[in-house]
């Protein structure tokens, strides 16, 4: 007799996942100790020695709970019972802005990149399910987010496709039966039934009503809108780069001309510009702040002082043909090439920024995240750190 349906479901999907790698090579499964990821070790533990590859695991522990650390040596201790070799559980420190459920991830993946890099794994298998799948999305419609946010997490990830979802077409329930069948008993996060984080409410409140109310299919519906919808932003990115490419224009020294005027022969005048960011929150609008377009002291706001440095320059007139979701996306590439930093920059930026192309009245400047102060002149957009 054969496995159980759910645990031949999980090993599938891992099978498939890994099928294009080299006989030999080394896998890491990312493991907190909940259903999914058990499920996906126990799997990847089946799977592994049977395809000639090498499968450790690593369960991080964020310190955020009393006695993580022993929870943490208990799923160590029940994935070297699987038969994976080596397991480390990792001790972070969760810092930084964001809020703690992104401090907590920027801690988790740092984590898995050190340990991945350590030990030689060309792969990081993740345990996130459809169920995952349809609270990303959801919680980026309520964010007011674009294509690629709502496209939802990717089954293999864009850098290097070391990060892979073998799971994101299962549900959680058959992760849960999974485990079920095979004896083990995975711990239940209270974190995730606390209803101080976002998707905590996602997954025990708007998704069940979704259900009751709108019929069963809805998580699976949302995780096809995510696959959809990253075909499309995948074909728009592509379209991105290469108008990037076409628009920008190399280094430009960006410094004060002799007369201080913009491209309409006007003198540099700002004006605010308000907008929120994808979050809700009012958008700075003056200068010295983000999104904000820059009185400056003078009224001349090309630069800072009589100096000059190098800037970034994009064509004005190759911007203004492109269509406004490939532009926004060649003047995000643009910030981000120009030393902002992408989790500092939000929509309301690129707004202001795009505000520049198409909604030129003499504006002196649109400084952004990271210190980078935009101007246009010459038919240049101009970016530089000040």
């Amino acid at each position: 007799m054969g496995p159980h349906p759910a645990v031949a479901a999980v090993r599938v999907a891992v099978r498939r996942s890994v099928a294009d790698l080299a006989p030999g090579s080394w896998i890491l499964v990312a493991c907190s100790g909940g259903a999914d990821s058990t499920a996906l070790a126990a799997a990847t533990a089946f799977e592994a020695p049977r395809a000639g590859f090498q499968a450790g695991a690593v369960t991080v522990d964020h310190g955020l709970q009393p006695g993580s650390d022993e929870r943490a040596r208990a799923v160590a201790d029940v994935l070297r019972g699987l038969g994976l070799r080596p397991v480390e559980a990792v001790r972070v420190d969760v810092t930084g802005g964001g809020g703690p459920e992104a401090a907590a991830r920027r801690a988790r993946y740092a984590a898995l990149d050190e340990a991945a890099d350590r030990l030689g794994a060309c792969a990081v298998l993740l345990g996130h399910t459809r169920d995952d799948q349809a609270e990303t999305v959801l919680l980026g419609l309520a964010r007011g987010s674009g294509a690629r946010s709502l496209a939802g997490m990717p089954p293999r990830s864009v850098r290097g496709g070391r990060y892979r979802r073998p799971l994101l077409a299962l549900t959680r329930s058959t992760t849960e039966a999974a485990c079920e069948a095979e004896g083990l008993r995975p711990w239940a996060d209270p974190h995730n039934s606390d209803p101080s984080y976002a998707r905590s409410r996602v997954r025990q409140q708007v998704l069940p009503l979704l259900e009751r109310e709108l019929g069963p299919g809805v998580a699976a519906a949302l995780a096809r809108t995510a696959d959809l919808l990253r075909d499309d932003a995948d074909a728009l990115d592509a379209w991105a780069d290469r108008a990037y490419a076409e628009c920008v224009l190399g280094q430009v020294l960006e410094g004060r001309d002799d007369e201080g005027r913009d491209d309409e022969g006007r003198d540099d005048e700002g004006r605010d510009d308000e907008g929120r960011d994808n979050e809700g929150r009012e958008a700075p609008g003056h200068a010295g702040q983000e999104a904000g377009a820059g009185h400056g002291p003078t009224g001349r706001a090309a630069t800072d002082g009589d100096g000059a440095s190098p800037a970034l320059g994009l064509a004005v007139d190759r911007l203004e043909a492109l269509p406004a979701g490939v532009r926004r996306r060649v003047l995000r590439r643009a910030a981000l090439a120009a030393g902002c930093p992408g989790t500092d920059l939000f929509a309301v930026h690129v707004a202001a920024l795009e505000s520049l192309v198409t909604q030129w009245h003499g504006q002196a400047w649109v400084d952004l995240p990271g210190s980078v102060r935009v101007t246009r002149r010459d038919g240049q957009l101009r970016l530089r750190r000040v």
